[in-house]
């Protein structure tokens, strides 16, 4: 007879077991032995709920997007524009990123067709310099000068006061005696996009180290707030009261009372330094700018080049890049009753080494009467771009655009930027212009073809037509004045040849001391009718005669008569 069939109930965590006719428990096992099987399979994982699944996947790409914002907010978040980053914010994946990593550095190699990038080498070598010397409870490329040094590189000059102490103020900024805070002032000859002797000041008011920068040349003063002490010259004088300084409304604290300050030191000037110093270069042309990276030659767009040096100091040379284009061989496009043609322009100067030394970028715009545009495409269109460069062999890179008709060229060439010898008679370079003249007080030294106090315009092609004047420009350096009459004393001998002939059809002597200028630098600006020359091709010869050092200079140019 079988056994009637039985049901278990077990209550172990909610489990129910039926025991049918003819089972039984095994010997040994207990009820509450079976019990514990549910307990294990409780074990196994459980599909995660959407809001844990969310917030795993938001870990996990914070922790994958760690490495990226560390280049981004730190490596390279100085020279990165504001573009550039708007675009790799915008980006998903990790292919994406690295593909866009390798097109930031590559856009900025120098040499994109070496293995090398000499910009990125550099940019990380001074990230390691600022850290080194710069670090004040901070890494150094957190602070305003390794911030500046990063971006700029090296200073031409370092003033520094480590400890502060006792300073003369200059005139401009009141004179007089004070004591100050730790600063430093770096000046840059030049920096592309902001100008020339860029003046930049840091100052460190908590004596920890921790330089910032400043467009006050009043908060280096350690006794400021001091009454009676560190007086201006105005103040001491009864000019000024120091309770004036605070009362000032230009963002300084400065003891001059009713001085007129320096166009440096004017309010906008300042903010407009300070604005401009801490934002990274934008490339305007990003397709001319690819055409200098590109190894692909153009020729649809021709244009001629021409560099000329004058020296500045022995360690810097004004370098003056003329760029020329044929009327003809631009496209124009007609509004009404005026053509207009546009080119845009960016070039590039490397060291031989690779290493960027500067850049320039322009866009040349040019309008003419559509009913004058027949005759007046024999002329020509001219730019010229004058960058102080330090003696040495230089590569340049220029790319131009006609925006018109989409035509394109680049050109290539080494730039020998001359060393300027002080113990030796030494000149700068032979321009022949068709345009020499004095230029107005306020535009001395500045605007393009401007030298000093001259508009020289030269002559690319160095062709002239017999109805021109032949402008001759030549600056000479380093006369040894008459102990006497501290002037320069030797003589500049002129001489005309003709191709194929020995004969000069022109010759003339002048002494040194009819020139314009003194024995450290005379210049020499001609401009010679040219009516009774027969078309053909001539050589100028420039002699120059120091007596008194008993050397002599010789420079040649050689032009053509039409």
């Amino acid at each position: 007879m079988r056994p009637l069939a039985f049901l278990t109930v077990c209550c172990g965590i909610g489990s129910v077991f039926l025991l049918t006719a003819g089972q039984t428990p095994q010997s040994g096992q207990s009820a509450s032995s079976s019990s514990a099987q549910p307990q294990k399979r409780d074990t196994v994982a459980r599909p995660m709920t959407e809001r844990e699944k969310k917030k795993q996947e938001q870990k996990l790409k914070k922790e994958l997007e760690t490495p990226w914002k560390n280049w981004l907010n730190q490596e390279v978040a100085y020279i990165i524009t504001d573009e550039e980053k708007k675009t790799f914010l915008g980006l998903k994946t990790d292919e994406e990123r690295e593909q866009f990593v390798e097109q930031f550095w590559l856009r900025r190699d120098p040499t994109p067709d070496t293995e090398e990038n000499e910009y990125k080498e550099e940019h990380y070598r001074r990230i390691a310099y600022a850290n080194e010397h710069f670090a004040s409870g901070i890494p150094g490329w957190k602070t305003d000068r390794g911030r500046i040094y990063i971006e700029y590189g090296p200073p031409d000059e370092i003033e520094s006061h480590p400890s502060g102490g006792t300073y003369e103020r200059p005139y401009e900024e009141g004179g007089g005696t004070t004591s100050t805070y730790p600063f430093e002032i770096w000046r840059y000859r030049y920096i592309e996009g902001i100008g020339t002797n860029v003046i930049l000041e840091f100052v460190d008011t908590t004596m920890t180290g921790e330089y910032h920068f400043t467009i006050d040349p009043s908060e280096k003063d350690a006794l400021l707030y001091v009454p009676g002490a560190g007086l201006t010259m105005m103040e001491q004088m009864g000019l000024a009261c120091k309770t004036q300084r605070f009362q000032r409304t230009d963002g300084t604290h400065l003891g001059t009372g009713s001085m007129p300050l320096p166009e440096s030191m004017n309010e906008f000037n300042r903010i407009e330094l300070m604005a401009k110093i801490f934002q990274p270069p934008a490339v305007k042309y990003k397709d001319l700018e690819a055409a200098v990276n590109s190894t692909i030659k153009y020729n649809l767009l021709p244009m001629k080049v021409r560099a000329d040096y004058v020296p500045i100091t022995d360690s810097s040379v004004l370098t003056m890049i003329t760029i020329q284009f044929a009327r003809k061989d631009l496209q124009w496009k007609q509004k009404d009753t005026v053509s207009t043609a546009n080119v845009n322009i960016y070039g590039r100067i490397t060291t031989m080494s690779g290493r960027p030394a500067n850049w320039f970028e322009e866009a040349i715009t040019q309008d003419l009467p559509t009913e004058m545009l027949q005759q007046a495409e024999n002329g020509s269109e001219m730019y010229q771009k004058s960058i102080p460069l330090k003696p040495g062999r230089y590569r340049l890179n220029i790319a131009a655009k006609d925006i018109v008709g989409g035509n394109q060229t680049t050109y290539v060439t080494a730039l020998d930027v001359p060393h300027l010898d002080e113990d030796k008679l030494s000149a700068s370079s032979l321009i022949l212009a068709d345009l020499i003249e004095k230029v107005p007080t306020k535009s001395i030294g500045t605007g393009q073809f401007v030298i000093g106090t001259s508009k020289v315009r030269p002559r690319i092609d160095a062709t002239f037509h017999q109805s021109d004047k032949l402008g001759i420009y030549l600056q000479l350096y380093n006369f040894q004045p008459d102990e006497k009459t501290k002037k320069a004393d030797g003589t500049v001998e002129y001489q005309i040849v003709k191709s194929g002939s020995k004969d000069p059809v022109f010759t003339y002597s002048e002494p040194v001391t009819s020139l314009e200028g003194g024995a450290a630098q005379e210049t020499i600006e001609k401009r010679l009718p040219l009516s009774s020359f027969q078309p053909g091709d001539y050589t100028l010869n420039i002699r120059v005669t120091d007596k008194k050092r008993n050397q002599t200079l010789n420079e040649t140019a050689s032009f053509k008569v039409i």
